[in-house]
């Protein structure tokens, strides 16, 4: 397995005022340089699914492509955040297609189903990467989950197992929250609660009242409407849309730290320790993932931070330095042999 992306003491090194997680994963987000040039508008699709929906697949292709990446997104997230905005300029100037399919109410349509999405939703994942291969046959493929897509492309994976080498030569998660109860609890408490669990919850909360509106006969939605923290939104809204018997057996059966023994591809997953809602205490150990699992677990970086300085006196950063180490693992981990002697003992770096 390749090493880490980068030693620990020289990456990351954010600007100078971007102490601690909060300040880190705020200025990525609003703040922080995307690409250093424009690039061309993505390009939608719309594919149909088997229950009488939709998914959204925005794509970047290049006149070339060498290979192409499939990225998932995070919680109410888009083509449009900023780590995907970073990751399609990284790709493009390598040579590769970037395709962002949008986990369902997240492309600025109300879907048509009664179905969401979640955490843990490894069947979706597989739907959307069925059709992304097809759409880049003989090319190389991989994919990148980001948070919550993280999470799901994890779980993926473990359900998977080998028949994951069929579809993708390896595999990235970043800030992905692997233990969601842990993870559920730190969002819902002092400032998380205030800074991120109410932003999450001013759309999820709309996208409950109306799918509602059209599916009245298979959801009551007054507590998920009236819910002021994600556990209590999951606990009314997701776990019983998607099958779960409740928020602990939603968050339980959803995460992915139990299971990271079951990985048979090649995977970085990435998680720095001043993540404000990804606690460090909850992120996995050596011993606690298979031979194909690469973990690397930076002092610094928020969730989805990772913002450098460009140049000194630099105070806004640029993301796209993230994307660069991770798709240069990737790329060094597709050239692995396929057998079970490529692997080797996992190790964790921390910075």
């Amino acid at each position: 397995m390749p090493p880490a992306p980068a030693s620990p003491q020289a990456w990351p090194r954010p600007p100078a005022w971007q102490r601690g997680g909060h300040r880190q994963t705020i200025a990525a987000a609003l703040w922080a340089a995307r690409s250093p040039e424009p690039l061309p508008p993505w390009q939608r699709q719309r594919w149909f699914t088997p229950d009488d929906d939709f998914i959204d697949a925005d794509l970047r292709v290049p006149p070339h492509p060498q290979g192409a990446v499939v990225l998932f997104h995070g919680l109410e997230g888009s083509s449009c955040s900023h780590y995907a905005q970073a990751l399609a300029w990284v790709a493009w100037r390598r040579g590769w297609a970037v395709i962002v399919p949008h986990f369902r109410g997240c492309s600025g349509e109300p879907n048509r189903a009664a179905r969401a999405y979640h955490s843990g939703d490894h069947a979706e994942v597989d739907w959307m990467l069925a059709r992304a291969a097809a759409l880049t046959a003989g090319l190389p493929l991989w994919a990148v989950g980001v948070s919550l897509g993280g999470n799901a492309l994890l779980r993926w994976l473990q359900e998977q197992g080998e028949r994951a080498r069929q579809r993708l030569r390896a595999a990235a998660a970043v800030s992905a929250p692997l233990d969601l109860v842990a993870a559920g609890a730190a969002i819902d408490r002092g400032l998380n609660r205030w800074l991120y669990a109410r932003h999450f919850l001013r759309t999820m909360r709309d996208k409950a009242a109306e799918m509602a509106r059209r599916h009245p006969q298979r959801l009551e939605v007054q507590r998920a409407v009236r819910a002021r923290t994600l556990r209590a939104f999951d606990d009314a809204f997701t776990a019983p849309l998607h099958g779960f018997a409740g928020v602990d057996d939603y968050w339980r059966r959803a995460s992915s730290r139990p299971q990271m023994d079951r990985i048979a591809l090649p995977t970085l997953v990435l998680n720095a320790r001043n993540d404000p809602f990804v606690p460090a205490a909850s992120l996995p150990q050596p011993h606690e993932v298979g031979p194909w699992v690469r973990l690397w677990q930076p002092l610094q970086g928020g969730h989805v931070g990772f913002a450098e300085p460009r140049h000194v006196g630099d105070v806004r950063g640029q993301v796209w330095g993230l994307w660069q180490h991770v798709l240069d693992w990737l790329q060094a981990a597709a050239a692995l042999p396929s057998g079970p002697a490529a692997g080797q003992a996992a190790e964790v770096r921390h910075g």
